[in-house]
């Protein structure tokens, strides 16, 4: 299973309005808070256990990490959707509000009213990338601009029922699932 991934673009001077090709494509299926307070965002990821990066660096950090910041603009947000993939999640802070895309985001959410600050924007990406938090974690994760608000708990089920399926044939003593394949 492929590990996820986030990528956290800081674009001070640009506005999400502006007109470029990859803020068109991020437009598009973004869930955007334009009443977020992003104060001290890139300082609270790079606690997390974010890598902070440039453009040319940001494939070798996603190697490495699940978590990788980069400052920038129109660029930046062309490069961050450049490597995403479907096991990504992009946000793009900006003048105008917070942008997420990709990975558990419900594209069609479009503008949420929601007051946020920078730790409830970290909180929502470190549980959607699997990036652990600390106990002292007091903020709130933005449930209004994810497909799923359950998507944890739907991810715990799936793993608990395959689980049971394992425990089952390894109780039955019958590799039949796993003997019709060359793998096994």
């Amino acid at each position: 299973m492929a590990d996820k991934k986030a990528i956290l673009v800081i674009s001070q001077g640009m506005k999400l309005a502006d007109a470029g090709e990859a803020l068109d494509k991020l437009r598009k299926k973004a869930a955007v808070l334009p009443h977020a307070d992003v104060v001290g965002l890139a300082d609270k990821a790079v606690a997390l256990g974010g890598v902070q990066t440039d453009v040319a660096g940001l494939a070798g950090v996603l190697e490495k990490n699940a978590l990788a910041v980069i400052c920038g603009q129109g660029e930046a947000v062309g490069a961050a959707l450049e490597a995403a993939n479907r096991r990504t999640l992009v946000v793009v802070a900006a003048d105008d509000g917070v942008a997420f895309y990709g990975m558990g985001i419900n594209g069609k959410a479009g503008q949420v009213a929601r007051k946020v600050d920078a730790d409830d924007i970290v909180l929502t990406i470190a549980t959607l990338a699997d990036v652990p938090i600390g106990g002292d974690c007091t903020v709130g994760i933005i449930y209004q601009v994810l497909k799923d608000p359950n998507v944890k708990l739907n991810e715990l089920i799936k793993l608990q029922e395959a689980l049971a399926r394992m425990e089952s044939v390894i109780e039955r003593n019958n590799r039949e699932p796993w003997d019709k394949h060359d793998c096994a």
